[in-house]
């Protein structure tokens, strides 16, 4: 595994959250047997530098990932965005991966959604 290009947390067998992916990454994720990845991180957050959702989409899709767009800002979620990715985890193909900029808040979007 290259670990530079897919930086993994699992947190089920079946569920991992990693920090920001590049488009490059994508094609590792599903080498790896990845079928959805959530992107949990909006657009130019941390600039320019910041590769962008759509070249993000592009490469999951070329590498035959399902891919979703669900940004959400890092010190509040909503529980409108809690449920939204609650709804993501109970009807996406499996194993899935989620991102964000260091993987905190797709953890905590997580527990969110899967408590109780």
């Amino acid at each position: 595994m290259d670990n530079d290009l897919l930086p993994l947390h699992a947190l089920t067998p079946d569920v991992c959250v990693a920090p920001q992916l590049i488009p490059e990454s994508m094609a590792e994720a599903a080498r790896q047997g990845f079928k959805t990845v959530i992107n949990n991180r909006p657009d130019y957050e941390e600039g320019p530098e910041q590769p962008t959702n759509a070249s993000i989409e592009a490469a999951a899709k070329a590498a035959g990932l399902h891919y979703v767009f669900l940004p959400v800002q890092g010190g509040y979620q909503s529980p409108e965005e809690i449920a939204a990715f609650g709804k993501l985890l109970a009807e996406s193909p499996r194993p899935i991966l989620a991102f964000c900029r260091s993987g905190a808040r797709s953890s905590r979007l997580f527990v969110a959604a899967t408590r109780g």
